[in-house]
């Protein structure tokens, strides 16, 4: 059996993606997202969510970018003097790696982000990070430690592993686009191990699979099908960023910006749902992952 869930990331991040979440998943193939609960827009995420309760949300738990969700006081390893989280992945991983980011103020982070949700009256169907962050044991501890502690017992698997979809159908500099980050994909690819150790250790569940790294910024219609053609067994995510392309979006600190209304229509194309089905490919939620 192949089935797929359809993530998108960053719901809250903008006014037009939560929008544009939503009409993916209204008249396209998406079946899950999650939320920012630090994001710009959350509180218009959450009106959208509450709306929709078949759409299946989670926690997008983020530390890179904008301001803690806890109190300022309680994560101080983690903001700067005017209060901000680490501007770049690179960032965090350097505090992290001279110890002066603090798990404890990690895990304070991200049971203040879930709480907030909460709060709004979402219950979390998963947890994932952005910028990938839990690829990182420390993070991916204190996700699992946080996880476990309020319940949540299904989080992305965030390796792309050695298969991935055939990029035949993909135009040449977009096949560039996709090589530079297959690279990357493939270079935390040590980290497995040690992910489903932790995993296992707090009995949360994963996707057998997961894809959307390599494809991020030029996942339109054909990257799709050949993601659906190359689709393994068991369960897989495909992380996604739709979202209409607006002034909201143009001023936002995000290299996505026209190729998330690209993506957008690409989800919502109906060729791709009735390709997926004739794939044999059950689209499927992080709710309904066992």
């Amino acid at each position: 059996m192949r089935q797929l869930i359809v993530n998108a990331d960053d719901f809250g991040f903008t006014p037009g993606v939560n929008a544009g979440i939503l009409r993916a998943f209204s008249a396209g193939i998406l079946t899950s997202t999650t939320i920012m609960a630090n994001g710009p827009a959350f509180e218009d995420a959450v009106e959208l969510a509450l709306k929709n309760p078949l759409l299946s949300v989670g926690c997008h738990l983020s530390l890179v970018g904008g301001r803690p969700s806890a109190p300022a006081h309680s994560v101080p390893s983690l903001i700067d003097a005017a209060g901000e989280m680490p501007a770049t992945l690179t960032q965090l991983v350097i505090g992290l790696a001279a110890g002066r980011v603090r798990i404890a103020d990690i895990e304070r982070e991200f049971r203040a982000q879930i709480e907030r949700i909460l709060v709004a009256g979402i219950r979390p169907s998963h947890l994932d990070t952005h910028k990938h962050t839990h690829i990182y044991p420390p993070v991916m501890r204190a996700l699992a430690g946080i996880a476990r502690e309020f319940g949540i017992k299904c989080v992305r698997n965030p390796f792309e592993g050695i298969r991935n979809a055939r990029t035949g159908q993909l135009a040449r500099g977009r096949r560039m686009i996709y090589l530079k980050q297959r690279v990357t994909s493939m270079a935390i690819l040590p980290g497995i191990p040690q992910f489903r150790r932790i995993v296992a250790k707090h009995g949360l569940r994963t996707p057998d699979h997961f894809r959307g790294v390599s494809l991020t910024g030029i996942l339109e219609r054909a990257a799709i099908q050949d993601l659906m053609r190359s689709l393994p067994n068991g369960t897989t995510e495909l992380m996604c960023h739709p979202g209409f392309y607006d002034a909201d979006l143009d001023r936002a600190r995000t290299r996505l910006k026209q190729e998330r209304q690209r993506e957008l229509e690409a989800l919502t194309d109906p060729q791709i749902r009735n390709f997926s089905s004739s794939q044999g490919i059950s689209l499927v939620s992080y709710a309904e992952l066992r």
